[in-house]
């Protein structure tokens, strides 16, 4: 899943980095209204974080733009503004939810996810495919009653697999939900991860297999029973 986050204090976003990963984001960072269009039109994300007091303008103009255009993206405003009737503005404008700092990161990123979780969010909590189980919001993979560990990117190259069992899932997709912005990707990138995970889950009994359609991406099937 990939998540921006618009946020100025460099601090906040340093603090934010680490555990946003840890949970299964992609993260890119911006601190100005202006990059923070430019990511929205540039790439798919899953969510965005938002702060309103910004150093070219105001959170809440881009936050009314982005619902005036359309733009169904789940966003949680986070802000020092704790007034009630700041609350209750963020809404009315289009935030899906508001955290006021001083704020738990834990909770933050508890809060993301539920936004993720709702009717045509990017989340659900359990997926199966064959005899995998994949807890969404614990991140723990399964095979029949055995526990997979796998690193955060081929985990998240499952869930998008599992997502669109029995679909072909675009090479340039998983490229864009899995890296940020100032992260390098090399062409063999996304080949190594499923090269890796293809042994993980074999190795592991999985009633799967990930084919490899050439010059599109990759499809995720289940076995035929003999």
């Amino acid at each position: 899943m990939r998540l921006l986050v618009v946020e100025d204090e460099p601090r906040i976003a340093e603090v934010l980095r680490a555990p946003l990963e840890q949970a299964g984001f992609a993260v890119d960072f911006v601190r100005l209204c202006a990059e923070a269009r430019a990511a929205l039109d540039a790439h798919p994300y899953d969510a965005a974080i938002l702060d309103l007091g910004l150093p070219d303008g105001e959170g809440l103009t881009l936050l009314a733009g982005l619902r005036r255009r359309g733009n169904p993206i789940p966003i949680l405003v986070l802000t020092a503004r704790d007034a009630v009737e700041d609350r209750v503005c963020g809404l009315d404008t289009g935030a899906d939810d508001y955290l006021v700092k001083p704020f738990a990161v834990t909770e933050l990123i508890a809060r993301t996810k539920a936004l993720l979780r709702r009717p045509g969010g990017a989340l659900g909590v359990y997926l199966r495919a064959g005899n995998i189980q994949f807890d969404t919001v614990g991140r723990d993979v399964r095979v029949d009653a055995i526990y997979i560990q796998l690193p955060r990117r081929e985990s998240a190259i499952l869930e998008h697999l599992m997502r669109r069992l029995g679909r072909v899932v675009p090479k340039a997709v998983l490229e864009e939900k899995l890296y940020g912005l100032d992260e390098e990707l090399e062409s063999n990138t996304i080949p190594v991860h499923i090269h890796h995970l293809r042994r993980k889950l074999l190795d592991a009994g999985a009633a799967v297999e990930i084919h490899t359609v050439r010059g599109i991406g990759y499809l995720l099937v289940e076995k035929k029973l003999p």
